[in-house]
Order: C-alpha cells, then sequence, then structure tokens
C-alpha cells in the first residue's frame, strides 16, 4: 500500500499516512488502504491499540487531495466506487481496539475528522485544526459537523465550520478537541506509549466501553451517509468546481453567483 505504512511496535499498530509530498492529503486509494489498515489491526489478535499519524511533521492529513479533484472532478476511483471516507470514520470508531491519533502540523477537513473520531488525540505544539471545506466547494456534514458539535460544543464547532477558521494546538486542547499537546518531536512515541497502557489493560473491556461510549452518537453514522451521497452530488455542480478550480489556481474563489436562491435555503 503506497499511501499508508503500517509498522508494528511491540502490541501497537501504527498506520501512517505516507503522502508528505501532498501534507498527507488523501485520494480514494489512499483512503482504501486505511480501510484495509484499520480493519487488519481489529483482527489482529496481537494488536492491543493503534496509532493513526501522517508522516513528516508538516501535516497529519490535509484532506482530500484537492489538485486531484480539480484534475478529475473526484478523488479518484476507489474500490467502493467512491470515497469511502464515512466508511473508514465508521470502521475506526466500530474498532474495539483504541485507537489514538497522533497529530503533527495540519488536520484539515476529512483530515481533521479522521482524528475527531479517534478515541484520543496526542497533537504536537505547532498543530493546527480546520474545517475549510466551504473554501474548496466541499464540506465535511455527519461527523465531521454533527459529533464536532458534541466534542467542542455548537458555537465552536459553528465558528470552526461557518467561518471555516483555524484552530492551533492551546486552544484545540482547551476546547476538549485534542486530550494532550506535546513537543512535535514526542507526538507519535507519547501516542505510543499510550497505547502500551491501553495493551495492559482487559481487551474485552475496553471494546465494551468504547460501543459504549460510541452509543449516543451512533445515529450519526446514518446523517453522514445522506450528507456524503450529497456531497458526491454537490461535487459536479458549477459551485463546487468553483471552490477546488480556484484552489488548484491558486486564487481566491467567487461564489457570489451562487448566493441567491441555494439549494439549501428552504425555498429552492
Amino acid at each position: 500500500m503506497e499511501d499508508v505504512r503500517v509498522l508494528r511496535s511491540d502490541e501497537v499498530t501504527v498506520i501512517q499516512i505516507n503522502r508528505p509530498e501532498r501534507l498527507n492529503a488523501f485520494t480514494s486509494d489512499t483512503v482504501d488502504h486505511l480501510n484495509t489498515a484499520v480493519n487488519t489491526a481489529r483482527s489482529d489478535r496481537a494488536t492491543g491499540a493503534v496509532v493513526l499519524t501522517g508522516a513528516g511533521e508538516r501535516a497529519f492529513c490535509a484532506g482530500g487531495d484537492q489538485k486531484v479533484r480539480a484534475r478529475e472532478g473526484d478523488y479518484g476511483p476507489g474500490a467502493l466506487g467512491a470515497l469511502a471516507t464515512e466508511e473508514l470514520y465508521r470502521n475506526i470508531r466500530a474498532c474495539p481496539k483504541p485507537v489514538i491519533a497522533a497529530v503533527n502540523g495540519y488536520a484539515f477537513g476529512g483530515g481533521h475528522v479522521i482524528q475527531l473520531v479517534c478515541d484520543l488525540t496526542v497533537a504536537g505544539s505547532t498543530a493546527v485544526f480546520a474545517q475549510p471545506g466551504p473554501q474548496v466547494g466541499s464540506f465535511d456534514a455527519g461527523y465531521g459537523s454533527a459529533f464536532l458539535a458534541r466534542v467542542v460544543g455548537e458555537k465552536r464547532a459553528r465558528q470552526m465550520l461557518l467561518l471555516a477558521e483555524r484552530v492551533d494546538a492551546s486552544t484545540a486542547l482547551a476546547w476538549g478537541l485534542v486530550n494532550s499537546v506535546v513537543e512535535p518531536g514526542a507526538v507519535v512515541s507519547t501516542a505510543i506509549e499510550w497505547a502500551r497502557r491501553c495493551c495492559a489493560l482487559s481487551p474485552t473491556a475496553l471494546g465494551v466501553l468504547k460501543h459504549s461510549l460510541n452509543a449516543d452518537t451512533e445515529h450519526i453514522a446514518g446523517l453522514g451517509r445522506a450528507c456524503f451521497d450529497t456531497l458526491s452530488l454537490f461535487g459536479h455542480m458549477p459551485e463546487a468546481r468553483e471552490g477546488y478550480t480556484a484552489f488548484a489556481e491558486k486564487r481566491v474563489p467567487d461564489f457570489s453567483g451562487f448566493r441567491t436562491g441555494t439549494a439549501v435555503d428552504g425555498r429552492g
């Protein structure tokens, strides 16, 4: 799996997004590889916990690869026929083993949602979190909005989503978006240390506790699926095309022509 590296550290499986030249932004292939890696770790009896991280110190994951999207109109064909991020979010949550995100640098868009649905997050002091989808003609509804609001509160979620505002590591810690902030060079080692602590505990107890913690927000999976299907359609509309084309051309997008009578203003 070229886009993803899987490493072992005793009972801990480390899954690394390996596209540092693209800030670990994902294509459909990348997400397919992540799904395979998470599901393999889930079924591996030798694995007690999982650490999910990105190669290099510049980014954990910058979300979907907008250059690929601008060139091809989507993120390329995937094993399920489309980008399987919703499946990835559900697989991380469904895995009965603790999944710990180790975040250096940028965690944007879908990359931010990946760390959000992990059970714990260790962030580097230079980490930055954001949901910039509306800037590039996209959105992360479902877990990227409803679950985000559960984690940080309604007003803070709206601040991140409706202003496309970036959140630094210290603010993320204060908001409860991450569990700990450490020096960038200690992020992965700290996450592995936490994973090893999990491995010393009863695996059945951890699995039941994780499913219990998920129960209150399981309905978001259905909402996320519906929103992702809407995003798939929206991605081929002129409004979305203006967003990702502007990104590829390194200019400010002009959405002014799409403002009146939008599909979601309640009037059609």
